[in-house]
């Protein structure tokens, strides 16, 4: 039985990780769109710069979130001065760091789409004389659109479970930024904290699986509508 504290927990949890995938879709989709097209300059670089969260430690990418969106940071100061608006340990925060850790998996998934489409259905409409805007918008995006759901559902997974660059740029801070990683973490700092650990643990095991299942459904969606 969850206890109105994990109960909180969970709610932060899915509350930073849907606002993760909400920072990250608009990226990712633009620039698995650019790599999906055929060979262009500066494509490589692209493509490792999408993909550099996946090689970095993620408290590295907390620690550079920190140094650019803190309150000193260049980008923070101006938010803070311009806006009022602080990112750093806050929800909001939290779920922009996610969002840089589950960025690479969008891409990918978007991507894989967005190459699965026939292509001459673009050239297609680029005969009809549809600009580059419209064939995004109109053929490429509709077409990727479950792929796009697939990722979406598997980098919500994931960002149930991102810990160091979550708690290095919003720390750990109880019903704002403690997500379910960090209140497993929390726990075992405890005496006896094992049991609580474990049933949070648990709970997120069951979050995981069952946001992979979503992607995988979503996936066979995308097999059977391409198949026709």
């Amino acid at each position: 039985m969850l206890s109105a504290q994990d109960w909180q927990i969970l709610q932060t949890s899915f509350g930073i990780a849907f606002g993760a995938v909400l920072w990250a879709s608009p990226f990712a989709v633009a620039a698995a769109y650019a790599l999906s097209r055929p060979g262009w300059r500066g494509k490589s670089v692209l493509d490792a710069l999408a993909h550099l969260p996946l090689v970095l430690p993620p408290v590295l990418i907390g620690f550079l979130l920190l140094l650019t969106f803190g309150r000193r940071g260049p980008i923070g100061h101006w938010l803070d001065e311009s806006f009022g608006l602080r990112l750093a340990f806050t929800a909001e925060g939290a779920a922009l760091a996610t969002a840089v850790m589950i960025f690479p998996l969008m891409v990918r998934a978007i991507r894989l789409a967005m190459e699965a489409t026939d292509a001459r259905l673009l050239h297609a409409a680029a005969v009809l004389r549809a600009d580059p805007w419209d064939r995004f918008w109109s053929v490429a995006l509709p077409l990727a659109a479950p792929g796009v759901l697939a990722g979406a559902a598997t980098a919500f997974a994931a960002a149930l479970g991102e810990f160091g660059a979550v708690i290095t740029f919003a720390a750990n801070i109880p019903g704002e930024t403690q997500t379910l990683p960090l209140a497993i973490y929390a726990a075992l700092q405890q005496p006896g904290g094992e049991a609580a650990a474990l049933r949070l643990a648990g709970l997120s095991f069951a979050c995981a699986i069952a946001g992979l299942a979503a992607a995988e459904a979503l996936q066979a969606w995308a097999r059977k509508r391409r198949a026709g």
